[in-house]
């Protein structure tokens, strides 16, 4: 079964849709989620279900922690100590202003976004190769910048992938700093009379009066997940926004959000789950996955770059259907490249 993809421009964002199979040797739903580093909200809309079975729950309360870290400098995150214990790859990316790249002194590349007078540069360091030459110039100089030349201070989120003992270390390893443990934000709720769309799962694009499109779709979530009255009443002043048409009305549905710092790990799981949700015969067509990255995170997917000042959107969301197939939406910012 061929994947489809398909490109939507919008104003000040760019949206990509594309179907598959989840049995399809060529799906990409597990790679796209696991670079999606930076992750804030995810949430998962059940229709005609009014209680969460209890391996959806079990994930949905095993999605921390992750930790705070206030004012820690920067130069604790190239020491051998950190990179040894925590990192097993990955870099450290920075965005900076022109001024602030100028006064650390280091090597960087103008941001793609930054017009004709530069004002914004990257620089992208290999923690693993740093930490195999702790004796070159080039860490030499890394760390000179970060203690002495422009020592920078930031507040951090930092969770680790479950490999063991790493979480009983975190505390201990920057205990010398304000440091706090969080568990994600859980909300639950049922929503009843609920007046969703008419999908087809080989109708990407929608077809008249039989079956809405995916850009429809998410639209439509975007009020779902936002609590907006969707009756387009005249008396409403905040929302004048509707189901779109073709839809059906179910009596209730399931909605949960899980906001925090939540790693990809986490997340391939519950899409994991909620595609086995159809191995037993189920009112419902289709369930969705939506997740939301930070908005003044310094990548999207990958290492690809992302900006902040317009927008900050990158997201993506599944539509899962009953025969496995899916559609993935993928947004992004108009300072952002396009998603993988």
């Amino acid at each position: 079964m061929a994947t489809l993809r398909r490109l939507r421009e919008v104003p000040r964002h760019l949206l990509v849709c594309e179907k598959s199979n989840f049995g399809h040797d060529k799906s990409r739903h597990r790679h796209l989620v696991e670079t999606h580093y930076h992750n804030y909200r995810v949430s998962f809309l059940i229709p005609e279900c009014g209680i969460l079975s209890k391996e959806l729950k079990n994930l949905v309360m095993e999605t921390g922690p992750y930790y705070f870290v206030k004012n820690l400098p920067l130069h604790e995150l190239i020491t051998h100590e950190f990179i040894h214990s925590f990192v097993k790859k990955g870099k450290l990316i920075l965005s900076l202003d022109k001024d602030t790249y100028e006064e650390t002194g280091l090597q960087g590349r103008p941001s793609k976004y930054s017009g004709r007078k530069v004002m914004k540069f990257i620089v992208s360091i290999d923690l693993m190769d740093l930490s195999f030459n702790l004796n070159s110039k080039k860490y030499e100089r890394i760390s000179w910048s970060f203690k002495e030349k422009k020592p920078l201070k930031f507040d951090f989120l930092l969770a680790w992938h479950h490999t063991g003992t790493e979480e009983s270390t975190v505390m201990s390893h920057f205990s010398s700093y304000r440091i706090q443990e969080h568990q994600p934000k859980i909300a639950l709720s049922t929503v009843t009379e609920l007046q969703c769309p008419v999908l087809r799962s080989s109708a990407l694009q929608g077809e008249p009066e039989a079956a809405c499109s995916a850009p429809e779709l998410l639209d439509w979530l975007g009020a779902v997940f936002s609590h907006t009255e969707l009756n387009n009443e005249p008396h409403n002043f905040i929302s004048t926004y509707c189901c779109p048409q073709p839809s059906t009305v179910v009596a209730k549905a399931y909605l949960c959000t899980i906001t925090g710092f939540i790693l990809p790990e986490k997340i391939c799981l519950l899409l994991e789950q909620l595609r086995h949700y159809f191995d037993e015969p189920k009112l419902a067509p289709w369930v969705t996955l939506s997740v939301q990255g930070f908005a003044d995170s310094p990548v999207s997917w990958r290492e690809n770059e992302h900006g902040f000042r317009k927008g900050g959107e990158h997201l993506y969301n599944f539509v899962i259907f009953n025969n496995q197939d899916y559609w993935l939406q993928m947004a992004v910012g108009a300072n952002d490249d396009c998603p993988p």
